[in-house]
């Protein structure tokens, strides 16, 4: 069976990762991740996902490389990763009482054959009304700065949903791994 990477630095991916009980190596790619001029959320979660993955397929050949990627949209806008207490707290108290969408892109590729599997994943977020000392609670609490959508899903965040909708939770964190399961049987592993 080829060696699984992880063509990412997230400790969350990794963590998720673990349950599948799979060895697997980790790497971060270096890519541009910008949002090019009207690129739909999907579009750009898949792409990324995709060229994560293919950044990594020279350095590791023999491999099934998996990439990912994820962004959060409220209405028509991304919600990226706040990286700080004041776009944090904006993000959130946008969303209040709103409907968050989070889109994560999934990539395997067998950089042995070429083969790639492209897909999205959507996971839907209720936010509860937040108000700005809950917000500021729970920002200092979690300092969740890089997260897209300004939360851990994982973590404390999770007070602040009022429900959520989605084919798998793992989605949420960033690493669907329903669909990926899917993804590695194609490629012939064996899980359990």
């Amino acid at each position: 069976m080829l060696p699984l990477l992880l063509a990412s630095s997230s400790a969350y991916r990794r963590e998720l990762l673990t349950r599948l009980r799979l060895p697997f190596t980790c790497a971060a790619p270096a890519i541009d991740e910008s949002q090019r001029p009207g690129e739909a959320a999907i579009e750009l979660v898949k792409r990324l996902a995709e060229e994560k993955a293919r950044a990594l397929a020279a350095s590791h050949p023999a491999h099934l490389i998996i990439g990912s990627d994820q962004v959060a949209v409220l209405g028509d806008r991304i919600l990226g990763k706040p990286h700080g207490f004041e776009k944090a707290r904006e993000q959130l108290l946008a969303a209040s009482g709103a409907r968050v969408s989070f889109l994560t892109g999934l990539a395997l590729l067998n950089s042995r054959t070429g083969t790639c599997q492209v897909d999205c994943i959507p996971f839907t977020v209720q936010m509860r009304h937040l108000d700005v000392a809950r917000i500021e609670r729970y920002l200092h609490a979690e300092q969740p700065y890089d997260c897209a959508g300004s939360f851990k899903a994982e973590g404390l965040g999770v007070s602040l949903f009022q429900g959520t909708e989605g084919p798998d939770a793992t989605s949420l964190i960033g690493l669907p791994l329903i669909r990926l399961v899917d993804m590695l049987l194609a490629e012939g592993m064996q899980i359990p």
